[in-house]
């Protein structure tokens, strides 16, 4: 089986390198690559590595991540959020190819406290959420055989994230303020990953398991009581911190470009049951990073 994989340096992108190669041939391509096109800012040429290569099972882990640029930059974040992924799609649909796809909690309007279902109503917050959904509904009106995968709280050794920037202020400063009234499940790339290589496996022999699935680690928290985590973490690691004092504080008190989900809870109900799998606490996964993160800066 060949794989072709869009956004190899990512944080999820690096995690699938790894997680994918016991499958089968691994393309691995990033917007630098050179043999074959990996920018997505050049859709028509995007659509000729789909041709040339011609893979079984694409993974498009590439995106516009940067929420409050795009609220400047609509039409880039198009470019490269939908109309690539489009372009994706109606090759793979030619080549009768799986077609592995990431989304977002983003394209929800996210108010309430229960956990948004597949079945929900999209109603996107910002321009990155109008963007991602685009590319939800390009994949899925061109291209059948496909899994897309909404997300929440991404993180992973590779790359920067909220536990690396955690560390970074709590080595710089005394005092810290958190927002405490945004909810969501911190989930590893590694994780995403891992459950990637498995549904590839499932939907491979039963093809009827093609779909839309939410996918994150289990059980919810704040950024606040995260942060929280990871200084606690820190400190039986044997750190020295500067921080001594972490303030709960409303999102309100952070204005940004781009407006942010209050409720980023995501039902997981439907992927468990559908592969069978347990997706394990969030903690579990933070702290094996986190522990993995001190060894390094110990050495």
């Amino acid at each position: 089986m060949k794989i072709l994989l869009f956004g190899k340096n990512g944080q999820v992108g690096w995690e699938l390198q790894r997680s994918l190669s016991p499958l089968g041939e691994v393309v691995a391509l990033d917007v630098d690559s050179e043999e074959y096109c990996g920018n997505f800012s050049h859709p028509e040429k995007i659509a000729e590595t789909v041709r040339r290569v011609k893979p079984d099972v694409i993974v498009n882990a590439a995106a516009h991540t940067a929420v409050d640029k795009a609220e400047s930059e609509r039409d880039f974040a198009m470019l490269l959020n939908a109309i690539s992924v489009e372009a994706i799609a109606k090759e793979a649909a030619t080549l009768d190819a799986w077609m592995v796809h990431y989304s977002t909690d983003y394209v929800f309007s996210g108010d309430g406290e229960r956990p948004w279902t597949e079945t929900d109503a999209p109603a996107p917050l910002n321009v990155y959420a109008e963007t991602k959904l685009a590319g939800e509904l390009a994949l899925q009106r061109h291209c059948p055989k496909h899994l897309i995968f909404r997300t929440s709280w991404v993180y992973a050794g590779n790359g920067n994230n909220f536990i690396k920037t955690m560390l970074r202020l709590g080595n710089e400063r005394d005092e810290l303020s958190i927002i405490n009234d945004q909810f969501g499940a911190p989930t590893g790339a590694e994780l995403l990953a891992d459950c990637t290589a498995h549904a590839i496996r499932t939907v491979l022999i039963k093809p009827e398991t093609a779909g839309l699935y939410n996918l994150t680690a289990s059980g919810i928290t704040t950024w606040y009581d995260y942060a929280l985590l990871v200084f606690a973490e820190a400190k039986k690691a044997g750190l020295q911190l500067k921080v001594s004092r972490v303030n709960p504080v409303p999102a309100s008190a952070y204005p940004l470009p781009a407006k942010r989900p209050h409720n980023s809870r995501l039902d997981t109900t439907k992927f468990q049951r559908t592969f069978d799998m347990r997706l394990p606490a969030w903690e579990v996964g933070v702290k094996r990073m986190l522990h993995e993160l001190f060894s390094t800066m110990k050495r």
